[in-house]
């Protein structure tokens, strides 16, 4: 389940027991839970709803600076929607996805399971990912994948500007914290894509009455079938890289000028 262990250190080895610290962590970690359970997706959209555990994610997980969440999106041609609690984790996750395709969050993702270096300059899981962070001064990173039935729809990526900030006691709270978030994300993107789709079909009802005008217009002029006048509608749009309501929005309007013009001569 870890990553990478500082050097000399005992693989999986944590500090002292501290009664305060844990009982402190385990207070956390218990609060981010009962306000990851109050999320009213129906009232928050899919990027508010990021927002918020990015945020939570950063009091759940001990010696946490900042937090990010990716989902993966198959809806969106395989790329990531994207929120960070912080600033300076928009700007990490910014040089991990879009300009080098590798680092913590992919590899959690990918891979998934839980992944962490306390030293981020000096890592070679991330040859070129790690370097560049190091140089912003985030030198720790824990990330974990949201898990649905062994299917990764996305990970969280916390940041620490200290070395070695995570230890197993972070790793297994942010375990924790991941598995109920998975499926807070997955139900706000379920809900996103069940209103997108809802708009897409009101949109379709409203744009129907114009294009069956259109349709009645083509046909009136060239006598063919409405699958034909359909068609030539569907080329217009293809051709001119325009909607096709929009096209048939035009034929209307055309008709309405022309006949308005005739009806003024006569």
């Amino acid at each position: 389940m870890t990553g990478t262990d500082p050097p000399g250190a005992v693989p999986g080895a944590m500090g002292p027991l501290d009664p305060d610290r844990d009982a402190s962590d385990t207070a956390d970690l218990q609060e981010s839970l009962r306000e990851l359970a109050a999320l009213v997706t129906g009232s928050l959209g899919l990027q508010d709803v990021l927002q918020h555990v990015a945020t939570f994610a950063v009091r759940a997980i001990p010696g946490a600076d900042g937090a990010g969440v990716t989902l993966l999106s198959a809806e969106r041609g395989g790329g990531q929607v994207l929120a960070a609690s912080h600033p300076f984790v928009a700007e990490i996750d910014e040089i991990q996805y879009a300009t080098l395709n590798e680092g913590p969050c992919i590899t959690a993702a990918l891979e998934r399971r839980t992944v962490r270096s306390g030293s981020l300059g000096g890592e070679k899981m991330w040859p070129r990912f790690g370097p560049r962070v190091g140089r912003l001064g985030v030198h720790s990173a824990l990330s974990l994948p949201l898990l649905l039935a062994e299917r990764a729809v996305g990970a969280i990526n916390v940041y620490s500007r200290e070395k070695d900030a995570f230890d197993d006691r972070a790793a297994e709270l942010g375990e924790l914290f991941a598995a109920p978030a998975a499926v807070a994300v997955h139900n706000a993107q379920i809900l996103a894509q069940a209103q997108e789709l809802t708009a897409q079909l009101q949109s379709a009802l409203s744009s129907r009455p114009i294009i069956d005008q259109a349709i009645g217009i083509l046909r009136g002029r060239n006598g063919g079938s409405a699958d034909e006048a359909f068609g030539k509608l569907r080329a217009i749009s293809q051709a001119d890289h325009v909607k096709l309501v929009d096209v048939a929005q035009h034929i209307v309007d055309e008709a309405v000028r022309r006949a308005r013009a005739r009806h003024a001569q006569s």
